[in-house]
């Protein structure tokens, strides 16, 4: 059984037990979360699409830590001008364990 899922404006793609990083949430560590917006679920043969979203499905989750992702360099110059920029960027992620989809 897996759910399409939209978490922090984003679609993602949801099996139970499953390690998923997102962008930072709210919620504290070991804290449990729901998420109502569930666009589609399948189980098996059985396929229900939402309008835009299926009502009373609901996806569980825990807070598992919040992280940083791996850093990404921006590195910009303009030849024979004597202009160069290099900047850094690391983006804070919470991770999840899914814990059950419930329709």
């Amino acid at each position: 059984m897996y759910a399409i899922v939209n978490i922090a404006g984003q679609q993602f793609k949801v099996q139970e037990g499953q390690k998923l990083y997102v962008h930072r949430l709210g919620a504290d560590s070991g804290e449990k979360i729901s998420f109502d917006e569930v666009l589609m679920v399948a189980d098996g043969d059985s396929i229900s699409v939402g309008t835009p979203n299926i009502a009373k499905a609901v996806v569980e989750a825990t807070v598992v830590d919040h992280v940083k992702d791996d850093k990404v360099i921006v590195f910009k110059k303009k030849r024979r001008q004597g202009y160069k920029v290099k900047k850094g960027h690391r983006q804070y992620l919470s991770q999840l364990i899914i814990d059950k989809i419930s329709v």
